[in-house]
């Protein structure tokens, strides 16, 4: 099942996608819920039910007279209002290429355990415009990445049992701002600034039912689901970089163990996978310059369309905006 959040007269609304309409929840059922939030906090109990819905749609029992072609939606993110927004750092490949281009050794704690920080849940964003200033255009990058959102509250969650709090996976755009990232973890703290200005989810939520098919076995001596899906990002039509979701070496249940301990997780907390290998412009342009001292460093600028593709989870497209301003806070660095 897919699940869309749009904006209808100041609120969010919360859909069924099929076939290229949405289908409002709140005006389907009388016991269902009409936005995700609700949904998230319900999930057990309204899950159900929503599946029928679906199937009743799905088999033409529900007139399209009631839906809204997605085309003529504003969409949101699928979690508009997200608890928290924590995110991980699972591929194995992205880790090593970084370290090998910066000429460091591979971190041995990688193999050890999962680790994650804390994003900004205030900043995220659906498709559409992101809107930067000056300072983010500093070598301004993206992230291909996958998320998922936690559907009940849990603590001290073992990873043999976290599958069972994943509503299920969206696409996820981690953007940087990396010389303001850099800089500040020169002091060992961070990344903040270089993140905290947004974070792209969507276009939907895929629930794990839709996604059984794809399932496959996770990384010897792991434990949790893992899927095997295409992930792909393109910038201004030319693809830029390519991977698996099925790569991740740490998965979301493990990461989900580590999250949860001494810790409640609750419903509509966001997790994301971290950085697909070949997955951002960081790790790209240092390959490049380590095959080639010519090569040209790319970076995303104003009117840059991203696009970013992850089978079973739909396309992600976002544009990129200077705003109107010419305030910068690397120009108030103490000297």
């Amino acid at each position: 099942m897919k699940l869309v959040s749009y904006l209808e007269e100041g609120h969010d609304q919360l859909a069924i996608l099929v076939d290229g309409y949405l289908y409002n929840l709140g005006n389907l059922h009388p016991e269902l819920p009409g936005s995700m939030s609700m949904l998230l906090n319900y999930w057990e109990d309204s899950l159900p039910l929503v599946l029928s819905v679906e199937q009743s749609i799905k088999e033409g029992r529900v007139g399209k007279e009631k839906a809204l072609p997605y085309a003529q939606a504003q969409v949101l993110s699928p979690v508009p209002f997200p608890t928290s927004c924590r995110d991980g750092y699972a591929f194995r490949q992205h880790v090593a290429a970084a370290r090998r281009n910066r000429k460091v050794p591979m971190i041995p704690e990688f193999d050890q355990y999962p680790i994650f920080y804390f994003t900004n849940h205030h900043s995220i964003q659906g498709p559409g415009d992101i809107m930067c200033m000056p300072d983010h255009f500093h070598k301004l990058d993206f992230e291909l990445e996958a998320a998922i959102v936690i559907s009940k509250t849990g603590r001290n969650i073992p990873a043999e049992e976290a599958d069972e709090y994943i509503a299920g996976l969206m696409i996820m755009n981690d953007m940087s701002a990396r010389t303001l990232q850099m800089e500040e973890m020169l002091l060992n703290l961070g990344p903040a600034k270089g993140k905290d200005f947004s974070t792209v989810l969507g276009p939907w939520l895929v629930t794990l039912d839709e996604l059984a098919p794809y399932e496959v076995a996770p990384k010897e001596n792991h434990v949790g689901k893992a899927w095997n899906l295409t992930m792909k990002c393109s910038v201004n039509g030319k693809q830029v970089s390519e991977g698996n979701l099925a790569d991740m070496d740490w998965t979301f249940a493990e990461i989900i163990e580590r999250c949860s301990y001494g810790v409640n997780l609750y419903a509509g907390d966001v997790i994301g996978s971290g950085t697909v290998g070949t997955g951002c412009f960081l790790e790209l342009n240092g390959t490049g310059k380590l095959n080639d001292a010519n090569y040209e460093e790319q970076w995303l600028q104003p009117g840059d369309v991203v696009v970013m593709e992850i089978d079973g989870l739909g396309t992600l497209t976002n544009t990129i905006v200077e705003e109107e301003s010419d305030f910068s806070i690397l120009e108030r660095k103490k000297r």
